[in-house]
């Protein structure tokens, strides 16, 4: 069983599942952040709301934990519509998507995340009822087979994707709108600390807020998931109140550092620099390394190693950068005196 990870941005547990539900923004102006897109959708909303018409489907697209299903239910709820939540891989027959949709009212909003991970099958059903509003469904087989054609209100589907190369060009096709969702920027990620604690009644003052904003990974999941430890640990071993001094304490025993890297980053990146010199080394040497599968290095480590300027992606393989020796106290190899990026030597952290 995979140990769970502090700085992870997929939902982990009920109880974490729970804690996200409880902090979600319900409108645009309570969600921080994605400013841009804020933007966009106020418009793309306000104009369908004058026409008396459901929005246009929409797809959002970015690495986990960033807000795209709290930005599902924050559009649901400014259209004043309902939402009916499920998932790609939930969704295995013809018959299940037609009892979903069949069940939505005029106006109602269909989300599906991980959409990219939806049977090919299952796509070749939704392109009717995303263009015409239509169901077909082959009823019978063999000679007496015939074509079911079902009417379906004017709905509205909201894709969500961490890898949207994956989906299918015609799917894509189908979405009006699609918008990014980026990274976030600290002092945003700050403001979202300060709003969940307020709402989880936690006593935090401005320090201890910021040193959980810079070790968040600029993802809101990581940022309340790490406030919900950290306020753990001012129970037991503090007043409750979380202090500058408290956070620092409570972040070390996690051995989150203070750019957000955990034990498993640390353990990626050093692996590279002692075994093959800072690399290049290929994805699959690495995952058998890490014992992490391929997709989660790519996905859940990567991103934040690049955006960190720790690693680099190039045709031969993964490689650590001058930046990620430093911040692990690693001398870096210099030609002059001999070092190769394929020697096998290992290189061991620097005593100065």
């Amino acid at each position: 069983m995979q140990e769970e990870r502090i700085t992870s941005s997929q939902v982990q547990s009920n109880e974490d599942n729970a804690l996200d539900l409880s902090l979600r923004p319900k409108t645009l102006s309570e969600y921080i952040g994605q400013n841009k897109v804020k933007q966009n959708l106020e418009i793309f909303m306000l104009a369908a709301k004058k026409r008396a018409e459901p929005i246009e489907h929409v797809l959002l697209y970015g690495p986990p934990g960033l807000g795209k299903t709290t930005l599902a239910g924050v559009i649901a709820n400014e259209m004043g519509v309902n939402i009916r939540v499920t998932s790609g891989p939930a969704i295995e027959r013809a018959g299940d998507l037609a009892a979903i949709l069949t069940n939505l009212e005029q106006g109602d909003i269909l989300f599906i995340d991980e959409i990219h991970r939806l049977n090919k099958t299952i796509e070749e059903v939704l392109y009717p009822a995303m263009e015409d509003y239509a169901l077909d469904l082959v009823v019978g087989k063999g000679p007496s087979a015939r074509i079911l054609k079902l009417d379906l209100p004017r709905f509205t589907l909201i894709g969500a994707t961490t890898r949207i190369s994956l989906l299918s060009s015609p799917l894509r096709d189908r979405f009006g709108a699609i918008y990014p969702l980026n990274f976030y920027e600290e002092d945003e990620i700050a403001k979202i600390v300060n709003r969940s604690a307020s709402i989880l009644s936690v006593g935090i003052d401005t320090s201890a807020n910021t040193i959980i904003a810079q070790r968040a990974r600029r993802t809101p999941r990581v940022a309340n998931r790490l406030l919900k430890r950290v306020r753990d640990w001012a129970d037991v071993k503090a007043d409750g109140f979380v202090s500058e001094d408290v956070a620092r304490a409570a972040l070390e025993m996690l051995e989150v550092d203070e750019l957000g890297l955990d034990q498993t980053d640390r353990k990626i990146l050093s692996f590279i620099i002692e075994k093959f010199n800072g690399g290049p080394v290929g994805l699959n040497t690495l995952s058998a390394a890490t014992s992490e599968e391929m997709a989660t290095i790519e996905d859940i480590y990567e991103p934040f190693l690049m955006q960190l300027g720790f690693l680099e992606r190039t045709p031969r393989g993964r490689c650590a950068t001058r930046r990620a020796y430093e911040h692990l106290s690693y001398r870096h190899p210099d030609p002059a005196e001999g070092y190769s990026v394929n020697s096998n030597e290992t290189l061991y952290p620097s005593t100065s």
